[in-house]
């Protein structure tokens, strides 16, 4: 149990998680003029005659927006952006440890669509990439769609895009161990943001079988009152347009993946399964069903969003690696050939280790934490070079290089600020 005094405490005595820290010093009336007036001049004048040398000379080619309107909060729903502040200061500090990545929270008192939009163009001179962040669904869709459509830098989506990279990777993983292939029946319970997500990814990369199933029952092309993403949902799924509720559609599953809510699975929906069934229940913080309960029905592979169980599936996973990546190249978007890329590589973590309880690598180990941005972060850099995502080039070696070296730069700054 949390205990929340605590938590207060560690909150209020410093005034909240972040501060802003320099790169140079700033101890000479040389250091003030070459890093402030009037050297700065300078700087301003180049890139005003070139635009794209921002990225040289400023901290845009390594900064996020993570952008939140507060109107969906981890497991708190609608609670405004004041109150989602500190979500988003936690989001930043895990960017900058574990991807070496400068992300700065903005939470906004808008939530119309259109004003978001607006808001994240006007601000996007200054970022090297967006982060959208707990905005509440379809709502989330729409404005991701429209700005990664009118904006020369990524827009990341990571209650979708993050989460389908890790459970995609852990899939990988456990229909391997499982005998199983890309023609496993997969039932999916829950279709906002990251049963979207993890939908597109699975569908682009060769699963033939998956059914989703929101509070209504299973979704199929014909289904009334869609909205126009699990339209697309309809469309590439359930293709024998199957109906019935979760109960219906589980029997003779291979899989069973939940992002929907505590409780929402059985044992015997287990029971139900094919042999050596597999079953992430994702939600957070309390799963569809717990660990031992799901092991308890017959379950052969057990994955869950809890850090207290093995395979926690778990977005710190992906989002730093993933963002480095694009920071590196100066990528101009993300596509799925780049998510793609980044649940192969974090598959590839876990290596000839994998078993039943190990099929995701576990982010807080300190022999793993390094090598998982940097093999995530080489990977989407180079997708992004391959499919003409990127603004420059680098090598593998280079990507993988600077990702380290930026998280062992913080990791000096933390032990010698935060003395610990």
């Amino acid at each position: 149990m949390v205990d929340k005094e605590n938590v207060l405490r560690a909150h209020k005595v410093k005034g909240g998680k972040l501060e802003v820290f320099s790169k140079v010093p700033l101890v000479t009336r040389d250091d003030l003029s070459a890093y402030y007036t009037p050297g700065v001049a300078t700087v301003c004048e180049e890139i005003h005659n070139s635009t794209e040398k921002v990225f040289e000379y400023t901290n845009k080619s390594n900064s996020i927006a993570i952008v939140s309107d507060g109107t969906r909060i981890l497991g708190l729903g609608n609670i405004g952006p004041e109150a989602g502040l500190p979500v988003m200061e936690g989001k930043a500090i895990l960017f900058k440890k574990f991807g070496g990545v400068d992300a700065i929270p903005l939470c906004i008192s808008a939530t119309n669509e259109d004003e978001i939009i607006n808001i994240v163009k006007s601000i996007s001179p200054t970022f090297g990439a967006i982060n959208i962040e707990d905005i509440e669904s379809p709502k989330s869709f729409r404005v991701v769609e429209k700005l990664s459509a009118s904006l020369s830098i990524p827009v990341f989506h990571d209650d979708q895009q993050g989460t389908g990279v890790v459970a995609l990777a852990a899939l990988l993983n456990a229909i391997k161990l499982a005998g199983k292939d890309k023609n496993a029946k997969i039932i999916i319970n829950g279709a906002g943001s990251a049963g979207m997500g993890i939908v597109r990814l699975l569908t682009f990369s060769g699963f033939k079988n998956v059914y989703v199933v929101d509070s209504a029952g299973a979704i199929y092309d014909g289904r009334g009152g869609l909205n126009e993403f699990k339209q697309e949902i309809a469309r590439t799924t359930n293709h024998e347009k199957l109906k019935g509720n979760l109960d219906d559609l589980v029997s003779g599953a291979d899989v069973l993946i939940g992002v929907s809510k505590a409780g929402a699975f059985t044992q015997d929906m287990i029971r139900k399964m094919n042999e050596k069934p597999i079953v992430f229940a994702l939600a957070n913080p309390i799963p569809e069903i717990s660990y031992d309960e799901a092991k308890k029905a017959g379950a052969y592979i057990v994955a869950t969003g809890r850090s207290d169980t093995p395979n926690q599936v778990n977005n710190l996973l992906a989002f730093p690696g993933i963002c480095k990546g694009l920071l590196e190249v100066r990528a101009k978007g993300i596509n799925y050939e780049m998510l793609y890329s980044a649940s192969i590589a974090l598959s590839k973590v876990v290596g000839q280790k994998a078993n039943p309880e190990l099929i995701i690598p576990d982010i807080m180990d300190p022999k793993l934490s390094k090598k998982i941005a940097a093999n995530l972060a080489a990977a989407v850099a180079e997708s992004a070079m391959k499919t003409g995502m990127s603004r420059i080039e680098k090598t593998i070696a280079e990507v993988k290089k600077n990702t380290n070296d930026s998280i062992k730069r913080y990791s000096k700054i933390e032990k010698k600020i935060l003395k610990f």
